[in-house]
């Protein structure tokens, strides 16, 4: 049986309303893939903790409050990760690159057209019919 990766990962809105995606450096799991931003758990963390550390260490953003979204299973080849989404309400600072990944602010509706993985469709789907929980 696989082990399962417990991960968070948020969308971030721009003030136009666009979605930040990251591209997954070089040397990691599905390299060049994008995703939302956001990492694994640790132990003793959290969700919304393990969130808030994600972001601060990977874009130097300090998160304000989110909305929990889904959490959903995603089987990969050689592992197994259990997704939480949340919504990023606010935050403060603008995200940059710290962690070797790319940033992109990509409109809603062209989500889809973005090479993001698998396991991060169904948020896609989520933000794309704007079935976003108040």
């Amino acid at each position: 049986m696989m082990p399962t990766l417990e991960v968070v990962a948020a969308a971030l809105f721009d003030e136009s309303g666009r979605v930040l995606v990251t591209g997954r450096p070089p040397g990691k799991h599905m390299a060049g893939r994008q995703e939302f931003p956001g990492g694994k758990i640790a132990p003793g963390e959290t969700r919304t903790v393990a969130l808030r550390r994600e972001l601060r260490e990977e874009l130097g953003i300090e998160m304000g409050t989110a909305r929990f979204a889904m959490t959903l299973d995603h089987d990969y080849e050689d592992r197994r990760v259990r997704l939480h989404f949340y919504l990023v309400d606010s935050f403060s600072g603008t995200p940059q690159s710290l962690d070797g990944q790319t940033l992109q602010w990509v409109p809603i509706e062209d989500l889809h057209r973005q090479n993001i993985l698998e396991a991060d469709a169904p948020f896609v789907a989520l933000i794309q019919q704007r079935r976003l929980p108040c």
